[in-house]
């Protein structure tokens, strides 16, 4: 029996079942030849708070550091002048943040915005949580810690992957071990409720496919834009059980859409780009291996000389994307082809194809 994390009901489906995966965190040695540990893969939806949730998790360690995509620091760029321009970031005010653990932080923007980090556990006027929440088993001790550290009149400010979006866009390799909860704008408030908090102002972003941050105090009152897309998600079925399990039967059609080009494209140079989490799960649920990609080009030197989860797949530096020029590009975040083409305008026109996975 599941309990949920957030509300602690009992009452729930599963709505995405990715079967035995390993840990998205566990890049071996290239020269190890596994098996790999796998663990069930799964998402449960609470029909009391409607958060969507992981089941299981192998508890392993977090995955080498990456290098943080020129999307998302652009969009923390986009983000931090909204909230400079909404007279939240402020000279003088304190900040506090629950950051990811994988990297990246809106500090320094926010320092540059005047604004002056607390230590320790001292109060905060503005909390920053981007992304941190989601790697939280226990999700409403987490929203009630992040409370806790709020000054009086203080702003919490949650920005979380959307559940919307992840829906409409099929976005099932979106799961993964380690991320514990999957927010709609309906079951963020109601999280954010259960530690004395309600929402006021919200913005909205095109990272991922659709990005929330979300502001939480004690005192607000939600305005027009975030009454819209709470109504919007609601309309959309986000809160429904039924609706969420569409997520599963987007599995088969991403799969077989991809390993069909692949195998098209056999006996031609093709290289993967973003040695991922979301890569590793398709992989797996695809059966891809080396015969069908030889290598996963990625950025991050914590990477390479390592291999992708479940897979003999090596990652490589990113000159395998023009030394040859491959005949395909298969890539794993759709969020990058902009920051890759422009790094790499080998690969433009049509001698290039580019596969989203």
């Amino acid at each position: 029996m599941t309990t949920c994390r957030a509300c602690g009901a009992t009452d729930g489906a599963i709505v995405l079942d990715l079967g035995e995966q390993p840990p998205c965190d566990l890049f071996p040695p290239a020269a190890d030849p596994g098996p790999d540990p796998v663990w069930p893969l799964r998402m449960w939806m609470c029909a009391r708070c409607a958060l969507a949730q992981l089941v299981e998790d192998p508890g392993t360690a977090e995955e080498p550091s990456g290098v943080e995509p020129k999307a998302l620091t652009d969009q923390a760029a986009d983000a931090v002048g909204r909230l400079v321009r909404a007279g939240i970031a402020r000279p003088g005010a304190t900040v506090a943040e629950f950051g990811s653990p994988h990297g990246g932080s809106w500090l320094p923007l926010l320092r540059d915005a005047g604004m002056r980090e607390t230590a320790g556990d001292e109060p905060a006027d503005v909390v920053v949580d981007c992304f941190g929440l989601m790697h939280e088993p226990d999700q409403r001790a987490a929203m009630a810690r992040r409370a806790a550290r709020l000054a009086p009149g203080g702003a919490l400010l949650m920005q979380f992957h959307s559940l919307a979006a992840i829906v409409a866009g099929g976005q099932w390799n979106a799961l993964r071990h380690g991320h514990f909860a999957y927010y709609s704008v309906p079951a963020a408030v109601t999280l954010a409720a259960s530690a004395g908090l309600r929402p006021g102002r919200s913005w909205t972003f095109d990272l991922y496919g659709g990005t929330v941050l979300l502001e939480l105090r004690r005192d607000a009152e939600p305005d027009e834009a975030t009454t819209a897309l709470a109504a919007a998600e609601r309309a959309a079925g986000v809160t429904q059980i039924p609706v969420v399990a569409g997520l599963g039967r987007a599995v088969d059609a991403g799969c077989d859409r991809v390993v069909t080009r692949l195998r098209e494209l056999a006996g031609r140079r093709v290289v993967g780009y973003g040695a991922a989490s979301r890569a590793v799960v398709l992989l797996r649920r695809a059966r891809i291996d080396v015969d069908l990609l030889p290598e996963i080009a990625d950025i991050s030197p914590a990477k390479r000389g390592r291999r992708m989860p479940g897979t003999r797949i090596p990652v490589v530096p990113t000159d395998a994307l023009t030394h040859p020029i491959p005949h395909a590009v298969l890539l794993f975040v759709p969020d990058l082809e902009p920051e890759v083409r422009a790094a790499f305008p080998q690969l433009d026109g049509d001698h290039c194809e580019w596969i989203l996975g």
